[in-house]
C-alpha cells in the first residue's frame, strides 16, 4: 500500500485532500483510480487508511476509513554523519530513514575527503531531503525525517548537547559490554544522538573533545565502513527499544 504525507490543514474529518506533486504521481505514474486504498500521515502522529473518492486536476480527494497504528520509534534518534565520498550519503539517508532516524545531520569533520561550498551543500541537501521523503513513504514512516544543513563538528556537538544520550562509536573502542550497558539506560521518550566518522575516522582532536561529554562505545570487533556504522548503531537502538 502506498504512503503519502499531508499537512494537518489538509485534513477535514472524515476527508483528506492531497495536493502538489503527489497528484501527478498518483494519477499518471501509479495510475490509481477511485476506490484504491492508500495510507496517509499528517506528520504529527496521526496515520490513516484512506480510500480515493475523486481525482481532480490539482487535487485528490480521500475518505478516511480508519486510523492506523503509528510506526515511529519510541525514541528520537539524530544521526550525525561525517560526510562520506561519492553517493554514500544517499545510501546512509535512505537506510537511516528506513531504520527510524528522526533527523540526519551531515557533518564536515576534519578527516572528511569531501569538501562542499555553501551552494553545493545546499544543492546536495535538497536531493538528500527528497531521498528521505521517498524512503519515509516506502517504509511507512509517520513523518519525513529532516536532513539538516551541513555543519562543522563543533556545531554538531553543540546541537547535540541538549540530547538525553549522545553515542560516539569509535573504532579503537573494544568490547560490547559497555555498549550494552549504555543502551539499556536509554528510556522511551529520550532523544539520542549518534556520531559517525567519515572514511578517515574521527581525528584525535574530535575524540578528545567528546571525552566526558559523550558515551564512547564499540559497535563490535570489526572495523565498519562509514556507510555501515550508523546503520549498525540504529539497528541496535531499534532492537533494544521497540516492542
Amino acid at each position: 500500500m502506498f504512503q503519502f504525507f499531508v499537512e494537518p490543514e489538509q485534513i477535514t474529518m472524515p476527508e483528506i485532500e492531497i495536493t502538489g506533486s503527489d497528484v501527478n504521481h498518483i494519477k499518471n505514474v501509479l495510475r490509481m483510480k477511485a476506490g484504491a486504498k492508500v495510507r496517509v500521515s499528517d506528520q504529527q502522529g496521526q496515520d490513516f487508511l484512506c480510500e480515493i473518492t475523486g481525482l481532480g486536476e490539482s487535487s485528490i480527494s480521500l475518505k478516511i476509513l480508519e486510523k492506523c497504528q503509528g510506526t515511529e520509534p519510541p525514541i528520537k534518534i539524530t544521526l550525525f554523519q561525517g560526510l562520506p565520498k561519492g553517493d554514500k550519503m544517499e545510501q546512509v539517508i535512505q537506510k537511516g530513514v528506513e531504520l527510524g532516524a528522526s533527523e540526519i545531520v551531515p557533518v564536515a569533520m576534519r578527516n572528511c575527503v569531501v569538501k562542499l561550498d555553501a551552494k553545493r551543500a545546499e544543492h546536495k541537501r535538497a536531493r538528500w531531503q527528497a531521498i528521505a521523503e521517498s524512503a519515509a513513504k516506502q517504509s511507512k514512516r509517520s513523518l519525513v525525517p529532516a536532513v539538516r544543513p551541513v555543519c562543522t563538528f563543533e556545531e554538531a556537538a553543540a546541537y547535540a548537547k541538549p540530547m538525553d544520550v549522545r553515542l560516539f562509536p569509535y573504532e579503537q573502542e573494544r568490547g560490547m559490554a559497555h555498549t550494552r550497558e549504555v543502551l539499556k539506560k536509554i528510556h522511551k521518550g529520550d532523544s539520542v544522538g549518534i556520531f559517525i566518522g567519515p572514511e578517515g575516522g574521527f581525528s584525535s582532536e574530535e575524540v578528545e573533545a567528546v571525552q566526558g561529554e559523550m558515551e564512547i562505545i564499540s559497535l563490535g570487533n570489526r572495523i565498519l565502513r562509514t556507510e555501515t556504522a550508523g546503520l549498525a548503531a540504529l539497528a541496535m537502538l531499534v532492537y533494544e527499544m521497540e516492542d
